[in-house]
């Protein structure tokens, strides 16, 4: 379309306008072949299945036929270039024998016709001696998208779809139909008259056509299904040709019999005469295509296709057998990504709010919509993911025109571990599949917060004074909830922690040990108010101990935890370092030492300390007054060693002391010492004296 804004010069405008397109006519005209159509593609529509005997109609190489698209069972391989999907249906039964069995559960029932709405209109027999010329053996579709268009065709991908059918016996003129449903309409009788499920749908297409014994196919007609389940079929065709030799190319709708005896069926097949097996005699496969955007009839997505004999190509012919198979040549794709990628902290709160974003393609359909729903499991373990149930997270109906991605509701997760999203689009639409993403991609991880642990010891002290200590504790988070979650479907609530409120704060434990003194080794001191319990972050204790020995304690805290969300921490260390804070208290004892002055024959000492005395007094005489200290003074009595236990004070005492003097008299010095087992030592003490020694 040429649009033209403005009012001034319009006319010169409008005569370029004309001009150009002319030009552009003209010169589509020259240099551009035939337009494309059904058999000048890349589809071999030339009466067998064989796709090594290749064509070339308008001026392109054919190389696919239908033993590319289907294996020897029937089942579709890996589709060539262009084409969609495929699908195949084999609708003759074998005896026990393996021989050819003329029973069929899907034939049509009197009063069926194409003009009628599916449901109520259509039913099903179980027929057991289907008439040879209208039992359909096999039946196959496939629908192909061509890309290479005309220089003047605005719509470059054209829909097209390809058909066959085999029949059992090849009397007399044959005709045969094909229906292509959106909807997933079926029908198998059990035994009997039987209604077919599913309904029309507005687009649906009829394709009928009329060939010869000889394999020459006269007419092929189409005609469109118009309004929804109780519509009518329009009896004017969209679409009208003949066989596909006919033409050099051009037409957007032939159809093909063979002309010879085929004989390299890849799969089962069954013929009147030759029984089961790969041979079709002459006029007993039929196959054709339609260009559905040439027709102005794309857009739709053809789920299913009906394959049928019939007395005619009259739209109010009887209808005989039918086979009927999945095509499914629209594509629904969804890709979701969660607002996590990879793994997120729980935080403090353990309240992390998570979205998913999801992008829906719909391939084949002009037209469509539906619902899109996400959903979010967890925690989950290792490789489960999110593939049914989960709580709701938001849902919006969708279509072609709606704005994308879209995002779910937020969901909060109170919990650390793996969790999943599920996206899923429910189609509203006939043809078009649902689709869903629960994929590993869709999985992600919440992981503990790890808190800080700083402690601080208490004053150093004397002995017999307990040491303390207490713990600061910050970064940890709450509990998960657990009045949230919802599971439809699923017994019981599975996921109770998503969208639940805050939890309680951390709990777990601080438990502290005492190393020393003076080392790293446990010090067996029992440590009140240990462990003590957590309530979130905060300071606890202090805690003490009564050390027994004097020297250096290194206090050591560690916190256990609070599973899920919060990660233990500590143990601190020994020595610690300045992370672990001030560990360190300093426990000092003293013993006192004081000597008599009146001090022979015997001498005393009195010891006190700040705890209870376990040590030895020794006592040592010397002569001079400096207890031995200038070298020149001789022990005349000790050293003697008296022992002191119990509480302080203590009085040690010399006993019996025969003085024994080397002069007549001089200088003497007692010399006083204390070792304590526990206290630190006194001063020696050194006591002098002059004696005078008379007769």
């Amino acid at each position: 379309m040429v649009r033209i804004f403005g009012t001034q010069g319009r006319s010169r405008r409008l005569r370029f306008v004309i001009a150009l397109a002319s030009c552009l006519l003209l010169v589509g005209l020259i240099l551009a072949p035939s337009a494309l159509a059904v058999h000048d593609l890349d589809f071999q529509l030339d009466g067998d299945i064989d796709d090594t005997t290749t064509t070339n109609v308008g001026g392109e190489e054919q190389t696919v036929d239908w033993e590319t698209l289907f294996d020897s069972a029937g089942v579709t391989k890996p589709l060539p270039a262009g084409f969609e999907s495929a699908g195949f249906d084999a609708d003759f039964l074998k005896k026990a024998n393996g021989t050819f069995s003329t029973a069929d559960s899907s034939t049509f029932a009197t009063g069926s016709k194409d003009t009628l709405p599916i449901t109520p209109g259509w039913q099903c027999n179980q027929d057991n001696n289907v008439l040879s010329k209208s039992d359909v053996m096999n039946a196959y579709a496939a629908a192909y998208t061509d890309d290479r268009g005309t220089p003047l065709d605005l719509t470059d991908d054209h829909e097209i779809l390809y058909f066959g059918l085999e029949r059992n016996a090849n009397t007399g003129t044959g005709n045969v139909g094909f229906w292509f449903l959106q909807d997933d309409a079926d029908c198998v009788s059990p035994g009997g008259s039987t209604a077919f499920s599913g309904d029309h749908t507005d687009g649906d297409i009829l394709v009928v056509s009329e060939f010869s014994q000889g394999g020459t196919v006269s007419t092929i007609e189409a005609y469109r299904w118009d309004g929804g389940a109780n519509g009518t079929l329009n009896p004017v065709s969209v679409a009208e040709g003949a066989d596909c030799t006919t033409t050099a190319g051009g037409d957007d709708i032939c159809a093909k019999a063979n002309t010879a005896t085929l004989t390299d069926i890849p799969w089962e097949t069954a013929n009147k005469q030759d029984g089961v097996g790969h041979t079709l005699r002459t006029s007993e496969f039929f196959e054709g295509g339609i260009d559905l955007t040439e027709n102005e009839l794309g857009g739709k997505c053809f789920n299913v296709f009906i394959g049928d004999t019939r007395s005619s190509t009259s739209l109010t012919a009887t209808i005989f057998d039918f086979a009927r198979g999945k095509l499914g040549d629209c594509d629904s794709t969804l890709v979701t990504e969660p607002s996590v990628d990879g793994s997120v902290s729980i935080g403090a709160s353990a309240s992390v709010s998570v979205t998913d974003d999801a992008t829906l393609t719909v391939d084949g359909a002009d037209e469509w919509s539906g619902t899109l729903s996400f959903f979010l499991c967890g925690p989950l373990a290792a490789g489960v993911r999110c593939d049914t149930g989960g709580v709701p997270s938001g849902s919006t109906s969708i279509d072609q025109d709606t704005q994308q991605p879209i995002t779910s509701d937020a969901s909060t997760v109170t919990e650390v571990g793996r969790y999943c999203w599920r996206g899923f689009f429910d189609s509203a639409t006939d043809g078009v599949p649902d689709a869903t993403d629960a994929s590993e991609g869709e999985c992600f991880d919440v992981t503990p917060v790890t808190p800080t642990l700083t402690t601080s010891a208490g004053a150093d002290v004397v002995l017999g004074n307990p040491i303390t200590d207490t713990a600061t504790l910050t970064g940890t988070a709450n509990q998960p909830g657990d009045n949230g979650g919802s599971d439809p479907g699923q017994p019981g609530n599975e996921y109770p922690s998503i969208n639940a409120d805050n939890g309680l704060p951390a709990g777990g434990t601080i438990t502290w040990t005492v190393q020393g003194p003076d080392d790293c080794d446990p010090s067996g001191l029992t440590v009140t108010g240990s462990p003590a319990t957590v309530s979130g972050d905060n300071t606890y204790g202090p805690v003490s101990a009564l050390p027994t020995l004097v020297g250096t304690y290194t206090f050591v805290a560690e916190y256990s935890g609070s599973s899920p969300n919060t990660n233990g921490a500590g143990p601190s260390s020994c020595p610690p370092t300045a992370e672990d804070g001030d560990e360190e208290v300093i426990v000092t004892g003293e013993a006192a030492l004081s000597t008599a002055q009146d001090w022979l024959p015997n001498d005393t000492a009195t010891i006190t300390g700040p705890t209870a005395l376990s040590g030895t007094a020794t006592f040592t005489l010397f002569t001079g007054t400096d207890c031995g200290a200038g070298g020149d003074d001789t022990i005349v009595y000790g050293p003697v060693d008296v022992g002191v236990s119990g509480p302080s004070p203590q009085t040690a005492e010399t006993a019996n002391t025969t003085l024994v003097l080397e002069a007549d008299s001089g200088g003497y010095s007692w010399l006083v010492s204390y070792d304590d087992a526990v206290l630190d030592d006194p001063v020696d003490s050194c006591e002098t004296t002059t004696i005078t020694i008379t007769d």
